[in-house]
């Protein structure tokens, strides 16, 4: 995972992690603009274990005949969206634990089939200090192998430091 200063990359070439330390040791601190990236593959073990414990059995997410045939999804197995959406909030909690994640909007653009790598993007696009925290706005998006759009949406997050863990 990676906060960057930059343009997406393709999955395939990812960037230099983002550092605003100087020679001096200065902080990285979270601004405006700043790109988080987390990427990962779905398996077909992440889609029934996801299945088991949302209650989510739809056969188009666990049949790849009923999938392929009745659904007509031709990859295959898709993968819950929300299943794919959960990466938003692993990205804040890696960069900044103990974050809480106030909302999340979502729209689903097309499907993840199973065994698709899929890349979160989260930019920051507002921050406000309240008291001794920070509200924090993103843009959220999710890519796939093929550098297809498959999710977006807008996150909320409140963070009590501007300086990320990783």
């Amino acid at each position: 995972m990676q906060l960057v200063r930059s343009s997406r990359p393709r999955l395939a070439s990812f960037c230099s992690p983002f550092s605003s330390a100087s020679a001096e040791g200065t902080a990285r601190l979270l601004r405006v603009g700043h790109v988080l990236r987390e990427s990962r593959r779905f398996s077909e073990s992440d889609v029934v274990r996801y299945s088991e414990v949302s209650g989510d059995r739809n056969p188009v997410h666990l049949d790849d005949a009923f999938a392929r045939t009745v659904a007509g999804f031709d990859g295959g197995r898709v993968v819950h969206g929300m299943l794919v959406a959960s990466l938003f909030p692993s990205v804040i909690s890696s960069h900044f634990p103990g974050a809480v994640y106030v909302s999340q909007t979502l729209t689903f653009k097309l499907p993840v089939y199973v065994g698709d790598e899929v890349l979160a993007e989260m930019q920051v696009t507002y921050l406000r200090q309240y008291k001794n925290k920070y509200m924090v706005k993103f843009t959220t998006k999710c890519f796939t192998n093929e550098d297809s759009l498959v999710v977006e949406g807008e996150a909320t997050t409140i963070i009590s430091t501007l300086t990320s863990s990783k």
